[in-house]
């Protein structure tokens, strides 16, 4: 009969040669191109939305406070010493004084007030990190460590103003929600709750010019303008008289503007270019802590991750995204609690 093979023996085993399998690498290359920007919006959306919610549980903590206290929180105390050749503050910004209202009651009755927060009694509840205090689109959530302790960072800041934060003790307050040794009742804010920006987004570790002399800028009505370059405004920044520091809105438990606070001079994510430190594109600037004394005038930006703006809180309790390209004069009528200007809700 001869040799007979069945018809699998006789089929030769065939594989993918080295030209198809290039064209089905570059396929799936080319899906996951296509899907990759597809579901970092997707994963950016939901941290946008754990963010917004973040900020409304602050909104709801600040309302209680004001109804168990009937003022909102200073951002920090400050008072001259007994011989009057100094400065004293204990630190402690709003955002710790909130914290039996965000479900941290045991932490808040660790803390002694009259002591200062770097104070060796106060170690534990400074390095704690918040998990409502950080925006999950946040890269560097982890706390800032020094030679003795270490701090939780902070996302959410509070409005201390314009371009004018502090000008000593005694002083008048700031245009905004939130000033030292000032607790702001409710019906200061006549430009409307819904028309006030409570709080808003901050980076951690922001870089920031300080001990800075501002010369052309002497009182709360001398303010440069919100589309001006900030060097160009204030021209002693170029002199190199600055400090420059890189841990801004790395402390939620200091009270200092550079911290826990935000101004209104320049818009959310604005990009400052020159000056001493003109590798840093993104720096705030501030003439002289508060703790210090101030006078205090400072360019605090409110930045995020999020692509296009920020996320800010509002007086009523709304929490709305900030587009980066707000128009300045209407981010800073936002940012007073009784200017008297009229902003319509479709211009931001």
């Amino acid at each position: 009969m001869g040799s007979f093979k069945p018809a699998m023996q006789r089929a030769r085993t065939r594989g993918f040669t080295l030209i198809e399998l290039l064209v089905v690498i570059a396929i799936i290359a080319v899906l996951i191109a296509l899907l990759l920007p597809a579901v970092q919006a997707a994963r950016e959306a939901a941290r946008r939305i754990q963010c917004t919610n973040n900020l409304k549980q602050l909104g709801l903590a600040l309302a209680n406070y004001e109804s168990s206290q009937s003022v909102l929180p200073m951002s920090v105390v400050v008072a001259t010493t007994k011989t009057g050749t100094g400065f004293w503050s204990n630190g402690w910004s709003a955002q710790a004084r909130l914290l039996p209202f965000i479900e941290q009651e045991n932490a808040f009755n660790l803390i002694n007030f009259t002591l200062s927060y770097s104070q060796p009694a106060n170690t534990t509840v400074p390095q704690m990190t918040i998990a409502g205090f950080i925006c999950p689109s946040e890269i560097k959530p982890q706390p800032k460590p020094t030679a003795t302790a270490q701090y939780g960072v902070l996302n959410y800041n509070v409005n201390v103003g314009d371009w004018y934060v502090f000008g000593g003790v005694g002083s008048a307050p700031s245009r905004g929600a939130f000033s030292p040794n000032r607790s702001r009742r409710l019906a200061e804010f006549t430009d409307g709750l819904s028309n006030t920006l409570i709080s808003s987004e901050v980076k951690t570790y922001q870089g920031f010019l300080t001990s800075c002399s501002l010369s052309t800028v002497l009182e709360p009505g001398s303010m440069p303008s919100p589309a001006a370059d900030p060097y160009a405004a204030v021209p002693e920044y170029l002199s190199g008289a600055c400090t420059y520091k890189t841990t801004g809105h790395a402390e939620w438990v200091d009270g200092a503007s550079t911290e826990t606070g935000f101004t209104t001079a320049w818009p959310p994510n604005k990009v400052v270019q020159g000056g001493p430190n003109a590798n840093s594109a993104e720096v705030d600037l501030i003439s002289k802590g508060e703790k210090a004394g101030g006078p205090t005038y400072a360019a605090i930006i409110s930045r995020s991750y999020h692509p296009g703006g920020v996320n800010v809180l509002f007086g009523d309790g709304s929490v709305h995204f900030i587009k980066s390209s707000i128009n300045g004069d209407t981010w800073r009528s936002l940012g007073s609690v009784s200017g008297g200007e009229v902003v319509s809700s479709d211009s931001y």
